[in-house]
């Protein structure tokens, strides 16, 4: 779970790049659900909020 203050210390770029690799994180665990049953199905869900966070925080510093 990333925090305000270590998401502040990031920059755009970072930001970017922080998403798309959540983005694809997201995707796996939520393949794996699916198919397996997750071990962590709380996972899914902490992503989202990190993805939201994220973004959140990018479009605030533009």
């Amino acid at each position: 779970m990333l925090k305000t203050s270590e998401i502040s210390k990031l920059s755009e770029k970072e930001i970017v790049e922080k998403v798309a690799t959540l983005k694809s994180e997201l995707f796996n665990s939520k393949f794996n659900k699916f198919t397996t049953g997750s071990d962590k199905p709380h996972l899914v869900k902490e992503i989202k909020k990190d993805i939201a966070r994220l973004l959140t925080s990018l479009n605030a510093r533009k």
